[in-house]
């Protein structure tokens, strides 16, 4: 495993995730803006991830798609508990708990792992399979 690479490719997934979530702000479809950016998000993170499993295998590493599913998604955790909640969550009265208990918070996590899981199944063991005949 290259973790380095998988950091810093969880890093970007990330930051590409803030952006999103932030801008559906900006475009109002429902009354309810944050259950808007919750939902856009749970939707745009998909290629997303898979953008980053992609970066992340490109150069023929065979790590399983569910470790890096992990790493992608506990960089994400540790960046939301360092950066968005005490930006974006504490000073509206919410606390960690609010934002590390929420619904969404877990269910974007399973995207991001079945999401590469799903990646290193299709793209990889397929690819390193078909070498091998």
């Amino acid at each position: 495993m290259k973790l380095t690479r998988a950091i810093s490719i969880g890093i970007l997934i990330w930051i590409i995730g803030v952006s999103l979530y932030a801008s559906s702000f900006y475009v109002p479809l429902l009354e309810d803006a944050e259950q808007q950016a919750n939902i856009w998000l749970s939707i745009v993170i998909v290629p997303v991830v898979w953008y980053g499993a992609k970066l992340y295998y490109r150069n023929n590493i065979n790590t399983h798609g569910l470790r890096v599913g992990l790493i992608f998604f506990i960089i994400s955790a540790v960046l939301d508990a360092l950066i968005t909640v005490p930006f974006t969550v504490l000073p509206y009265g919410g606390t960690y708990s609010d934002f590390f208990i929420d619904f969404g918070f877990w269910f974007i996590g399973l995207e991001f792992i079945t999401t590469t899981t799903l990646y290193w199944y299709l793209k990889v063991l397929k690819k390193k399979s078909i070498q091998h005949i």
